[in-house]
């Protein structure tokens, strides 16, 4: 068995969110089939350029809307699986080294890939399971991202990976351009509208105005259908906590899940939390 996973990341510092990173994981065997139905409604709403959050418009909702309604049929039907991981302003990093600190960015995608879809629980045959990776191009220099991926090819040769016969070659790690790949479109834009919500990006108002803008207003319109959608799954979805689970084996099961990451050692900073009048940023 062969799957692939998609990953983007989004808003880097937020005013309560922050390091936003999401993940879409398919069947090798659905991979064209999926990409077929979500490109034959991006045809049907005469959508040909590349899909963003960052271009939702008034005039374009509806289209955005289908599209989305069509990949989260697809997410109920379990033939795309997402994860999302971010973390809260509130709970901050303690002990952290200067390099820990550089290596922030490259050090969270990999807790995303290592952790999020529960993958030592993906295999209960004797077969090899093949990963594929497909990062949107990274913000780093080509140094640095060698040697994430090196980190990332490793992952076959810790205990859980080879204990489950979970192989990841380094030629499987790619980055690719997110417009040539309409998966990975979607997954932007659900990762936006959860950076979008929770650092309260719906109730901004343009310096010199007294209402929201039109832009702001259709995109908390489409956040809060992706939300209606994710409550079909899990009802009352609280999206700015990890997900609760029944069972560890529910990390790779669940179709759709969040992970609030906190570090090991952390201290609270009561004034980063939401509702917070000294909260400023």
């Amino acid at each position: 068995m062969e799957y692939h996973i998609y990953c983007d990341e989004s808003d880097k510092k937020g005013k309560h969110f922050s390091n936003f990173y999401g993940a879409a994981l398919v069947k090798g065997p659905d991979k064209e089939d999926i990409e077929h139905t979500l490109r034959m409604v991006f045809q049907e709403n005469n959508l040909f350029n590349e899909l963003k959050w960052q271009k939702v418009t008034e005039n374009y909702l509806s289209k955005y809307l289908a599209v989305m309604d069509k990949f989260f049929d697809l997410i109920v039907k379990n033939k795309v699986k997402i994860r999302i991981l971010f973390t809260q302003n509130g709970y901050s990093p303690v002990g952290l080294t200067d390099q820990h600190k550089e290596d922030e960015f490259f050090i969270l995608y990999y807790q995303l890939i290592k952790h999020s879809f529960g993958l030592q629980y993906c295999n209960d045959k004797d077969g090899p399971i093949y990963l594929r990776l497909y990062f949107d191009l990274l913000p780093e220099t080509k140094e640095k991202c060698d040697i994430f991926k090196n980190y990332v090819h490793q992952l076959q040769d810790t205990p859980s990976f080879k204990e489950k016969n979970i192989i990841i070659k380094r030629d499987y790690i790619s980055e690719v351009d997110s417009k040539k790949h309409v998966i990975m479109q979607c997954l932007d834009i659900l990762l936006g509208a959860m950076v979008f919500r929770l650092n309260d990006k719906h109730k901004e108002i343009p310096p010199g105005k007294h209402r929201r803008g039109k832009r702001t207003i259709a995109k908390e319109k489409l956040y809060k259908h992706i939300y209606n959608r994710i409550c079909q799954i899990k009802p009352r979805f609280n999206i700015g906590i990890s997900t609760g689970r029944d069972s560890d084996s529910d990390t790779w099961n669940g179709p759709y899940r969040h992970w609030r990451f906190i570090s090991r050692d952390y201290e609270i900073d009561e004034t980063m939390f939401k509702g917070n009048k000294k909260n400023k940023l």
